[in-house]
Protein backbone atom coordinates (compact mmCIF):
# COMPACT_ATOMS: atom_id res chain seq x y z
CA UNK A 1 0.00 0.00 0.00
CA UNK A 2 1.23 3.75 -0.81
CA UNK A 3 -0.02 6.12 1.67
CA UNK A 4 -0.13 9.38 -0.08
CA UNK A 5 -1.51 13.20 0.81
CA UNK A 6 -1.30 16.66 -0.12
CA UNK A 7 2.41 17.58 -0.44
CA UNK A 8 4.11 18.39 -3.73
CA UNK A 9 6.31 15.48 -4.23
CA UNK A 10 2.96 12.99 -4.65
CA UNK A 11 2.19 15.17 -7.95
CA UNK A 12 4.30 12.44 -10.13
CA UNK A 13 1.36 9.83 -8.52
CA UNK A 14 -1.75 11.91 -9.33
CA UNK A 15 -0.16 12.70 -13.12
CA UNK A 16 0.28 8.72 -13.09
CA UNK A 17 -3.25 8.67 -12.38
CA UNK A 18 -4.74 11.46 -14.62
CA UNK A 19 -5.11 9.07 -17.85
CA UNK A 20 -7.68 6.47 -18.99
CA UNK A 21 -4.75 4.56 -21.11
CA UNK A 22 -2.87 4.24 -17.71
CA UNK A 23 -5.61 3.38 -15.98
CA UNK A 24 -6.15 0.39 -18.53
CA UNK A 25 -2.53 -0.41 -18.11
CA UNK A 26 -3.05 -0.79 -14.48
CA UNK A 27 -5.62 -2.89 -15.21
CA UNK A 28 -3.84 -4.93 -17.59
CA UNK A 29 -0.99 -5.72 -14.76
CA UNK A 30 -3.14 -6.60 -12.30
CA UNK A 31 -4.07 -9.64 -14.14
CA UNK A 32 -0.18 -10.70 -15.95
CA UNK A 33 2.67 -8.75 -15.82
CA UNK A 34 3.53 -7.72 -19.45
CA UNK A 35 6.21 -6.13 -22.03
CA UNK A 36 5.65 -3.25 -23.46
CA UNK A 37 4.95 -4.95 -26.95
CA UNK A 38 2.38 -7.01 -25.50
CA UNK A 39 0.87 -3.52 -23.34
CA UNK A 40 1.11 -1.91 -26.88
CA UNK A 41 -1.01 -5.05 -28.80
CA UNK A 42 -3.66 -5.18 -26.36
CA UNK A 43 -3.98 -1.31 -26.33
CA UNK A 44 -3.90 -1.02 -30.28
CA UNK A 45 -1.23 1.69 -29.31
CA UNK A 46 2.32 1.80 -31.04
CA UNK A 47 4.81 0.60 -28.46
CA UNK A 48 6.74 4.49 -28.28
CA UNK A 49 3.34 5.66 -26.94
CA UNK A 50 3.41 3.13 -24.17
CA UNK A 51 6.56 3.16 -23.11
CA UNK A 52 5.92 6.61 -22.34
CA UNK A 53 2.89 5.92 -20.07
CA UNK A 54 4.42 3.27 -18.31
CA UNK A 55 7.33 5.77 -17.58
CA UNK A 56 5.22 8.18 -15.87
CA UNK A 57 3.57 5.21 -13.70
CA UNK A 58 7.10 3.98 -12.44
CA UNK A 59 7.91 7.33 -11.98
CA UNK A 60 4.33 7.65 -9.59
CA UNK A 61 5.23 4.42 -8.10
CA UNK A 62 2.63 2.51 -9.19
CA UNK A 63 4.65 -0.30 -11.20
CA UNK A 64 8.03 -1.43 -11.67
CA UNK A 65 9.77 -2.82 -14.63
CA UNK A 66 12.38 -5.71 -15.22
CA UNK A 67 14.95 -6.69 -17.29
CA UNK A 68 14.63 -10.98 -18.12
CA UNK A 69 16.26 -12.83 -21.15
CA UNK A 70 13.37 -14.28 -22.84
CA UNK A 71 13.98 -16.05 -26.42
CA UNK A 72 17.20 -15.15 -27.00
CA UNK A 73 16.48 -11.29 -25.97
CA UNK A 74 16.22 -8.93 -23.37
CA UNK A 75 12.65 -7.56 -22.67
CA UNK A 76 11.29 -5.00 -20.15
CA UNK A 77 8.62 -6.84 -18.09
CA UNK A 78 6.52 -4.11 -16.58
CA UNK A 79 4.37 -5.34 -13.38
CA UNK A 80 2.71 -3.54 -10.44
CA UNK A 81 4.46 -2.12 -7.78
CA UNK A 82 1.66 -1.87 -4.43
CA UNK A 83 -2.04 -3.10 -4.31
CA UNK A 84 -3.49 -0.29 -3.29
CA UNK A 85 -3.25 4.19 -2.57
CA UNK A 86 -4.21 5.46 0.39
CA UNK A 87 -4.78 9.24 -0.06
CA UNK A 88 -5.01 11.31 3.46
CA UNK A 89 -6.84 14.90 2.86
CA UNK A 90 -6.21 17.93 4.79
CA UNK A 91 -8.58 17.57 7.79
CA UNK A 92 -9.34 20.37 10.11
CA UNK A 93 -8.10 18.85 13.55
CA UNK A 94 -10.09 20.03 16.94
CA UNK A 95 -7.97 18.42 19.41
CA UNK A 96 -4.11 18.95 18.87
CA UNK A 97 -2.26 14.85 18.48
CA UNK A 98 0.90 13.75 19.58
CA UNK A 99 2.66 10.91 18.96
CA UNK A 100 5.55 8.87 19.72
CA UNK A 101 7.20 7.08 16.83
CA UNK A 102 9.90 3.82 17.37
CA UNK A 103 11.46 2.08 14.39
CA UNK A 104 12.36 -1.38 15.37
CA UNK A 105 14.61 -2.60 12.94
CA UNK A 106 13.61 -6.45 12.12
CA UNK A 107 16.65 -8.19 13.67
CA UNK A 108 15.74 -6.49 17.21
CA UNK A 109 13.63 -9.01 18.32
CA UNK A 110 14.06 -10.26 22.03
CA UNK A 111 11.96 -13.74 22.15
CA UNK A 112 11.17 -16.39 19.34
CA UNK A 113 10.53 -20.17 18.02
CA UNK A 114 10.87 -20.62 14.42
CA UNK A 115 10.78 -23.53 12.61
CA UNK A 116 12.15 -24.43 9.40
CA UNK A 117 11.77 -22.70 6.60
CA UNK A 118 13.29 -19.92 8.22
CA UNK A 119 16.27 -17.81 8.49
CA UNK A 120 18.16 -14.00 8.44
CA UNK A 121 19.86 -11.64 5.83
CA UNK A 122 21.61 -7.94 5.54
CA UNK A 123 21.37 -6.28 2.59
CA UNK A 124 24.96 -8.06 1.98
CA UNK A 125 24.59 -11.18 3.33
CA UNK A 126 22.67 -14.40 4.68
CA UNK A 127 23.79 -14.57 8.34
CA UNK A 128 24.52 -18.06 9.32
CA UNK A 129 22.66 -20.70 7.31
CA UNK A 130 19.29 -21.17 5.91
CA UNK A 131 16.52 -23.67 8.03
CA UNK A 132 18.84 -23.06 11.31
CA UNK A 133 16.68 -21.81 13.78
CA UNK A 134 19.79 -21.76 15.83
CA UNK A 135 21.34 -18.86 13.79
CA UNK A 136 18.25 -16.95 15.47
CA UNK A 137 20.40 -16.47 18.47
CA UNK A 138 23.73 -14.98 16.30
CA UNK A 139 24.57 -11.53 17.78
CA UNK A 140 25.06 -10.69 14.21
CA UNK A 141 20.70 -10.74 13.87
CA UNK A 142 20.23 -7.71 15.71
CA UNK A 143 22.13 -6.48 11.51
CA UNK A 144 18.89 -8.45 9.66
CA UNK A 145 16.86 -6.46 7.29
CA UNK A 146 14.92 -9.60 6.43
CA UNK A 147 13.87 -12.83 8.43
CA UNK A 148 11.11 -15.40 7.34
CA UNK A 149 9.97 -18.62 9.31
CA UNK A 150 7.73 -21.40 8.32
CA UNK A 151 6.11 -21.47 11.92
CA UNK A 152 6.62 -20.36 15.11
CA UNK A 153 6.78 -16.50 16.23
CA UNK A 154 9.19 -13.09 16.64
CA UNK A 155 8.62 -10.86 19.82
CA UNK A 156 9.53 -7.45 19.92
CA UNK A 157 10.35 -4.89 23.63
CA UNK A 158 9.41 -1.47 22.20
CA UNK A 159 9.75 1.55 24.79
CA UNK A 160 6.25 2.93 26.34
CA UNK A 161 7.04 6.65 26.06
CA UNK A 162 3.20 7.43 27.08
CA UNK A 163 3.72 9.80 30.43
CA UNK A 164 1.71 10.05 33.31
CA UNK A 165 -1.44 11.86 32.49
CA UNK A 166 -1.31 11.91 28.81
CA UNK A 167 -4.04 10.18 27.16
CA UNK A 168 -3.31 7.02 25.12
CA UNK A 169 -5.68 7.48 21.78
CA UNK A 170 -4.64 5.16 19.15
CA UNK A 171 -1.48 2.75 19.00
CA UNK A 172 -0.45 2.09 15.23
CA UNK A 173 1.58 -0.07 13.73
CA UNK A 174 3.19 -0.78 10.30
CA UNK A 175 5.38 -3.11 8.85
CA UNK A 176 5.87 -5.27 5.55
CA UNK A 177 4.83 -8.85 5.80
CA UNK A 178 4.26 -11.52 3.72
CA UNK A 179 4.09 -15.96 3.90
CA UNK A 180 7.38 -17.82 3.72
CA UNK A 181 6.66 -20.65 1.66
CA UNK A 182 10.13 -23.15 -0.38
CA UNK A 183 11.60 -20.51 -3.15
CA UNK A 184 8.39 -18.04 -4.52
CA UNK A 185 4.96 -18.72 -4.26
CA UNK A 186 2.27 -16.02 -5.15
CA UNK A 187 -0.47 -18.69 -3.94
CA UNK A 188 0.78 -19.59 -0.52
CA UNK A 189 -2.22 -18.17 2.18
CA UNK A 190 -0.67 -17.83 5.92
CA UNK A 191 -2.71 -17.18 9.25
CA UNK A 192 -0.40 -14.28 10.37
CA UNK A 193 -1.49 -13.61 14.43
CA UNK A 194 -0.68 -10.34 15.67
CA UNK A 195 -0.41 -10.00 19.67
CA UNK A 196 0.32 -6.88 22.06
CA UNK A 197 0.82 -7.55 25.32
CA UNK A 198 -0.21 -11.17 25.20
CA UNK A 199 -3.78 -9.89 23.80
CA UNK A 200 -4.34 -11.31 20.31
CA UNK A 201 -5.58 -8.21 17.98
CA UNK A 202 -6.38 -10.40 15.40
CA UNK A 203 -5.41 -12.41 11.86
CA UNK A 204 -4.82 -11.09 8.67
CA UNK A 205 -4.45 -14.12 6.42
CA UNK A 206 -1.72 -13.23 3.95
CA UNK A 207 -1.90 -14.37 0.14
CA UNK A 208 1.27 -15.30 -0.70
CA UNK A 209 4.81 -15.45 -0.44
CA UNK A 210 5.83 -12.33 -3.29
CA UNK A 211 4.06 -12.73 -6.30
CA UNK A 212 4.93 -11.22 -9.58
CA UNK A 213 8.51 -9.51 -10.26
CA UNK A 214 11.58 -8.25 -7.97
CA UNK A 215 11.09 -6.31 -4.48
CA UNK A 216 11.82 -2.81 -5.57
CA UNK A 217 14.60 -2.41 -3.06
CA UNK A 218 15.26 -6.30 -2.57
CA UNK A 219 18.75 -6.64 -3.31
CA UNK A 220 20.08 -7.54 -6.83
CA UNK A 221 21.91 -10.86 -5.74
CA UNK A 222 18.95 -11.92 -3.19
CA UNK A 223 16.74 -14.61 -5.27
CA UNK A 224 13.87 -15.71 -2.58
CA UNK A 225 11.41 -13.82 -0.44
CA UNK A 226 10.81 -10.85 -2.49
CA UNK A 227 8.32 -8.10 -1.33
CA UNK A 228 4.98 -8.26 1.18
CA UNK A 229 2.13 -5.94 2.45
CA UNK A 230 2.53 -3.29 3.85
CA UNK A 231 -0.27 -3.23 6.74
CA UNK A 232 -1.20 -1.23 9.07
CA UNK A 233 -2.95 -2.00 12.17
CA UNK A 234 -4.52 0.54 14.77
CA UNK A 235 -5.82 -0.09 17.59
CA UNK A 236 -8.52 2.59 18.81
CA UNK A 237 -10.63 3.24 21.58
CA UNK A 238 -13.38 1.50 19.39
CA UNK A 239 -11.80 -1.69 18.16
CA UNK A 240 -8.73 -2.66 16.09
CA UNK A 241 -8.74 -2.56 12.76
CA UNK A 242 -5.95 -3.16 9.79
CA UNK A 243 -5.92 -1.52 6.69
CA UNK A 244 -9.31 0.85 7.62
CA UNK A 245 -10.75 -2.38 8.09
CA UNK A 246 -11.98 -4.02 11.01
CA UNK A 247 -9.92 -6.57 12.29
CA UNK A 248 -11.58 -7.39 16.17
CA UNK A 249 -13.56 -6.04 18.72
CA UNK A 250 -10.11 -5.57 20.95
CA UNK A 251 -10.10 -1.85 21.87
CA UNK A 252 -7.34 -0.02 24.33
CA UNK A 253 -8.88 -0.72 27.53
CA UNK A 254 -8.64 -4.67 26.38
CA UNK A 255 -4.27 -3.96 26.74
CA UNK A 256 -3.03 -4.99 29.90
CA UNK A 257 -0.56 -1.71 29.50
CA UNK A 258 2.90 -1.35 31.44
CA UNK A 259 4.85 1.52 32.73
CA UNK A 260 7.79 0.54 30.25
CA UNK A 261 7.56 -1.46 27.35
CA UNK A 262 4.96 -2.53 24.78
CA UNK A 263 5.31 -6.43 23.36
CA UNK A 264 4.62 -7.22 19.58
CA UNK A 265 4.52 -10.80 18.75
CA UNK A 266 3.78 -12.08 15.17
CA UNK A 267 2.89 -15.71 14.73
CA UNK A 268 1.98 -18.26 12.72
CA UNK A 269 0.97 -21.01 15.03
CA UNK A 270 1.17 -24.57 14.27
CA UNK A 271 -2.94 -25.07 14.77
CA UNK A 272 -3.85 -22.11 12.54
CA UNK A 273 -5.89 -22.99 9.57
CA UNK A 274 -3.11 -21.86 7.02
CA UNK A 275 0.43 -22.71 7.91
CA UNK A 276 1.89 -20.69 5.32
CA UNK A 277 5.29 -19.00 7.45
CA UNK A 278 6.20 -15.64 7.67
CA UNK A 279 8.45 -13.10 6.20
CA UNK A 280 9.10 -9.99 7.43
CA UNK A 281 10.57 -6.92 5.79
CA UNK A 282 12.76 -4.39 6.69
CA UNK A 283 14.84 -1.04 5.37
CA UNK A 284 16.46 -2.28 2.21
CA UNK A 285 14.17 -5.47 1.12
CA UNK A 286 10.59 -5.62 -0.23
CA UNK A 287 8.75 -2.64 -1.74
CA UNK A 288 8.77 0.18 1.54
CA UNK A 289 12.15 1.20 3.00
CA UNK A 290 10.62 1.05 6.30
CA UNK A 291 11.51 -1.25 9.85
CA UNK A 292 8.52 -1.65 11.93
CA UNK A 293 7.19 1.57 13.20
CA UNK A 294 5.60 1.27 16.19
CA UNK A 295 3.32 5.10 17.19
CA UNK A 296 1.41 5.88 20.64
CA UNK A 297 -1.10 8.63 19.60
CA UNK A 298 -2.05 10.76 22.35
CA UNK A 299 -3.62 14.18 23.68
CA UNK A 300 -2.13 17.29 25.10
CA UNK A 301 -4.76 17.27 27.17
CA UNK A 302 -7.98 15.42 28.48
CA UNK A 303 -8.55 11.44 27.10
CA UNK A 304 -9.88 8.66 28.40
CA UNK A 305 -7.01 5.76 28.42
CA UNK A 306 -4.42 6.18 31.20
CA UNK A 307 -1.55 4.32 29.73
CA UNK A 308 0.23 4.74 33.23
CA UNK A 309 -2.37 3.71 35.36
CA UNK A 310 -2.34 -0.25 36.39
Amino acid sequence: MLRANTERKWLPLYEALASDVRLHILELLSKESMNVKELAAALGLSSAIVTMHTKKLEKGGLIQTTLIRRNGGTHKICSLAIDKVELSLPQRTEQQRDYQEVSVPVGHYTRFEVHPTCGLSTTEHVIGQFDDPRFFLEPERMHAQILWFGRGFVEYRIPNYVLMGQALKEIEISLEIGSEAPGVQADWPSDIHFYLNDTLLGIWTSPGDSGNGRGILTPAWWTVNQYGWLKMIRVTEDGTYIDGQRLSDVTLKDIVMTRNDWIFRLAVPEGAEHVGGLTIYGEGFGNYNQNILFRTYRNVSGGTVDANEQ
